[in-house]
C-alpha cells in the first residue's frame, strides 16, 4: 500500500496506528507505521517489522548467503512478511518463498501492505504448520520457523516430532532457523533447555544465537561467516 509522506515522516517520530484487526487465532492484531516500516503485533509482542525485525536480519547478516545454494524458502508463521522483505530489500536476494501462516487475517494484511512491495515470488498457504510439513512432499533450500501465538510458541511446534519431520523437508545442505524469544529469564531458560535437549541432538553441529532479545537457533554452524 502506498503511503502518505506525512504518515511516513511522522513514523520517525512516533509510531503511526494504520488499522486493528481481530481473528480466531490472535484477539488483537495492530498494524503500525514505525520508521517507516510497517509493524504488526500483538499486545505482548512483535510478529513483523520488516527489515527492522532485528532477530532475522542480525542472523541474515551472521550467514553467508552468498556462497549458499539458496533458491527455495518456506516460513512458517509469515506474519507480514519480515523475511522476504528483508532478504530482498536489505540483502538484494530474490528466492522463490512458500509462506505458511495459519491466520487469514494477517494473510489478508499481508497482501493489503507488504506484498506489493516485493518482486519476489511468493506463495501464500493458510494452513496449520503442523499439518503442512505432516504432509509436505517437497524440500526446501530454508526453512525459517516463527510461529508465535502472542508471546508464546505452542508447545507442539516443541515437540522432537515437528522438528524431526521440518528437518526431512530441508535440502542436505538446507538451512534452519528456529526463532525463540529470549528477553525474560524464563523464555531464555526454556529456549536453551529446547536447544539442548531436542534441537542439538537432532542437529549435532548446530549453535543457538543470541541476537538482541531472541535467540535464533541455527542447524549448522558452518553456514557462519
Amino acid at each position: 500500500m502506498k503511503l502518505s509522506l506525512l504518515k511516513y515522516l511522522w513514523s520517525y517520530v512516533t509510531d503511526v496506528h494504520i488499522e486493528s484487526m481481530s481473528s480466531d487465532y490472535n484477539e488483537s492484531l495492530h498494524v503500525l507505521l514505525s520508521k517507516g516500516r510497517y509493524q504488526l503485533c500483538t499486545p505482548n509482542a512483535i510478529y513483523s517489522f520488516a527489515d527492522k525485525y532485528s532477530n532475522f536480519t542480525d542472523t541474515f547478516t551472521q550467514l553467508d548467503l552468498d556462497n549458499s545454494n539458496i533458491s527455495d524458502v518456506l516460513i512458517l508463521g509469515f506474519g507480514l512478511g519480515s523475511i522476504p522483505y528483508m532478504l530482498e530489500k536489505k540483502f538484494d536476494k530474490r528466492y522463490s518463498y512458500t509462506g505458511v501462516e495459519i491466520d487469514d487475517t494477517v494473510i489478508y494484511l499481508a497482501s493489503k501492505y507488504v506484498l506489493d512491495e516485493l518482486k519476489s515470488e511468493i506463495q501464500m498457504i493458510q494452513a496449520d504448520a503442523w499439518n503442512f510439513i505432516q504432509q509436505s512432499e517437497y524440500r526446501y533450500d530454508m526453512i525459517c520457523i516463527d510461529i508465535f501465538i502472542d508471546d508464546k510458541i505452542p508447545e507442539i511446534f516443541l515437540t522432537r516430532e515437528f522438528l524431526e519431520d521440518t528437518k526431512s523437508c530441508l535440502t542436505d545442505r538446507g538451512i534452519l532457523l528456529f526463532n525463540h524469544l529470549g528477553r525474560e529469564p524464563h523464555d531464555a531458560t526454556a529456549a536453551t533447555s529446547y536447544f539442548e535437549e531436542i534441537f542439538k541432538d537432532i542437529f549435532p553441529d548446530s549453535i543457538a544465537l543470541k541476537v538482541n532479545d531472541n535467540y535464533i537457533l541455527l542447524n549448522d554452524k558452518a553456514f557462519l561467516k
